[in-house]
């Protein structure tokens, strides 16, 4: 039986620059801000591969599941009492993956492989793509995590009849000179999702030199902004409410018109 969702539920955006490759340097900053939220809260959202920046350095910063990150991962959970989610490289057997782990409180978890791999940075020689979404459920929300490039194509997160989620989330490490891309999709995929929509990217320069503006932002169903900060690290707790997002699919019920397919997987 599902659970009725709460009428609110509370999201911390961590927008934060990163230490390159650093594993060590990385979780005791993140330790930190996660410790500066100082509210209650119940998901706490971290860049993508929050732990090294977007490498491809795969041999020697990949990292078995149940291993150090894994674990801090399950320690914050437990004592912030929050979801925590971010992703990082993980290995498993032969192949490399940029996971998405969803930690809860209790220490059980779910994951999300990214599926579509950045091409441009050769992304897709180096990790293994997932074939599956993730849908997770959070005091009755349901929550859709993706990771950065995957925001680019519309079909794979589409929020067909039924709907299958209530909040759109990607975790990025997505460069400033793509910016007008990534603030113009977060908006998109939430209008056509009839859903509340996260962004969350960091910010500064990577060790390929590489600037990142930030613009982690909280979007709700009609494209409104509900929370935009560009270019500092920033801790932000928002709000989302459900009967709003209730009340504007009942109204206006555009998804009863969507078109119906199916994904064929290779």
């Amino acid at each position: 039986m599902e659970k009725s969702p709460s009428e609110e539920i509370y999201i911390t955006l961590i927008q934060t620059d990163l230490y390159w490759e650093d594993i060590a340097a990385n979780l005791a900053m993140l330790e930190e801000k996660i410790w500066q939220i100082g509210k209650a809260t119940d998901l706490v959202v971290l860049p993508e591969m929050f732990n090294t920046g977007f490498t491809m350095n795969v041999k020697q910063l990949a990292e078995p599941m149940n291993l150090t990150t894994f674990k801090w991962l399950r320690q914050q959970a437990k004592q912030t009492n929050a979801v925590i989610t971010g992703s990082f490289i993980v290995k498993e057997k032969e192949h490399y993956y940029n996971r998405l782990l969803w930690m809860c409180p209790d220490g059980s978890f779910t994951y999300y492989d990214k599926r579509h791999l950045f091409r441009m940075a050769k992304e897709h020689d180096y990790y293994y793509g997932g074939n599956k979404l993730q849908i997770n459920e959070l005091k009755g929300w349901k929550f859709c995590p993706l990771i950065c490039y995957d925001l680019r194509f519309p079909v794979w997160s589409r929020n067909t009849p039924p709907l299958k989620y209530d909040c759109l989330m990607y975790v990025a490490n997505w460069p400033q000179a793509r910016s007008l891309a990534w603030n113009t999709l977060l908006r998109a995929r939430a209008i056509e999702n009839l859903s509340y929509c996260i962004g969350v990217n960091r910010v500064g320069v990577d060790g390929k030199g590489i600037s990142y503006a930030g613009e982690s932002a909280a979007i709700d169903f009609r494209g409104n902004e509900l929370y935009y900060q560009k270019d500092v690290p920033s801790i932000e707790t928002i709000c989302l409410k459900y009967a709003d997002l209730e009340q504007f699919r009942q109204n206006f019920p555009a998804y009863l018109d969507a078109d119906k397919f199916d994904l064929k997987m290779e």
